[in-house]
């Protein structure tokens, strides 16, 4: 199976996006300080003060699981962790965040689960809660189906900006590790767990290892926020030559967002553990490996790129994995099974 086959067609979605970059530039002046395709936007309202870095996102069809399996605070948490990582991604830590609950019907018991969610990733990341907007519409809605949309803005000085400028090559490719699919990918994992396979979220495939189905698909997104804090206390911000948060798109779409032109990103996908998830998704829906890394972060939920000397993992006292290196070249991302 391919993601088409699920109803999500990548290639399509880039299409649409740069038949739109036109309209959202004129939009733009000075104080705008990135270009279209970058995880967060940067704007400097002052030319001597810190820029603001925003970012807005859902959680994709991850909500259809929550309502599957009567979970919904987990939801929240990750799309709290998600806004953190995206604008984590150029250096920001996180202000506030802002939200959007849609619904068909208002349920009591739903909205202060989701919101408790909400609340608690905001709480471990040390951002504000400071609204939100909820909606009924019924008939744009099913019964009892219900969407999330988050806004978060955080704050970065001009001078720990992180915009890939800095990758070289020679420079070592770290993985942190993530905790399942996070917030991509489920519109294939459902084809092939639940519609093809047949599983229920409160199926326990041995593949799993003692969870079930629904508990796999909704591990909570990973906020990598406290990671990145300790490599910049342990080794200072100039450690960190870029990240890329993996996320739609897998290790394909998203490192070519901070790699400079010039240099290939040679990723080892033999190099970490792959959660069981992620192999029970490829062996029931016979997705081959170049689809899995496009579509799934595959345990890699943030790439990091340090210098070559630099050994994260015992510099900053963080769980990273070295996963490969950068070299010249014309391809933007080389994975090993190529």
């Amino acid at each position: 199976m391919k993601y088409a086959d699920s109803g999500v067609n990548i290639d399509a979605a880039t299409r649409a996006l740069a038949r739109s970059k036109e309209a959202v530039k004129s939009t733009w002046d000075h104080r705008v300080r990135n270009e279209i395709g970058a995880f967060g936007g940067l704007y400097q309202p002052d030319p001597d003060g810190p820029l603001l870095v925003a970012s807005v996102d859902g959680v994709g069809t991850k909500v259809m699981i929550a309502r599957m399996a009567g979970v919904y605070d987990t939801v929240g948490q990750d799309l709290v962790n998600h806004c953190v990582d995206d604008i984590l991604v150029q250096g920001a830590e996180p202000l506030f965040f802002l939200d959007y609950f849609a619904t068909s019907r208002l349920q009591e018991d739903v909205l202060p689960a989701v919101i408790g969610g909400f609340a608690k990733a905001c709480r471990e990341n040390g951002c504000a809660l400071l609204g939100g907007e909820t909606a009924e519409m019924p008939g744009v809605y099913g019964a009892g189906e219900f969407d999330l949309a988050g806004t978060i803005v955080g704050r970065v000085l001009p001078e720990h900006v992180i915009d890939g400028r800095a990758i070289r090559p020679g420079d070592r490719i770290w993985g942190l590790p993530s905790t399942g699919l996070h917030t991509n990918g489920y519109s294939l994992a459902r084809a092939v767990l639940l519609e093809k396979t047949g599983f229920t979220v409160a199926d326990r495939p041995a593949e799993l290892q003692g969870a079930s189905v629904g508990e796999a698909l909704l591990a909570v997104h990973r906020s990598y926020l406290g990671d990145l804090r300790a490599v910049w206390s342990a080794c200072g911000r100039e450690a960190v030559h870029g990240l890329a948060h993996i996320t739609g798109g897998g290790f394909t779409d998203n490192i070519p967002r901070v790699l400079p032109g010039g240099l290939t990103a040679v990723i080892d996908p033999t190099a970490w553990p792959v959660p069981p998830i992620f192999t029970l998704i490829a062996a029931r829906g016979g997705v081959d490996p170049a689809e899995m890394h496009r579509v799934f972060n595959m345990g890699i939920g943030m790439v990091v790129f340090a210098p070559a000397g630099l050994a994260l993992d015992t510099a900053a006292g963080i769980a990273a994995l070295p996963i490969g290196e950068v070299r010249e070249g014309s391809v933007p991302v080389e994975l090993g099974f190529r």
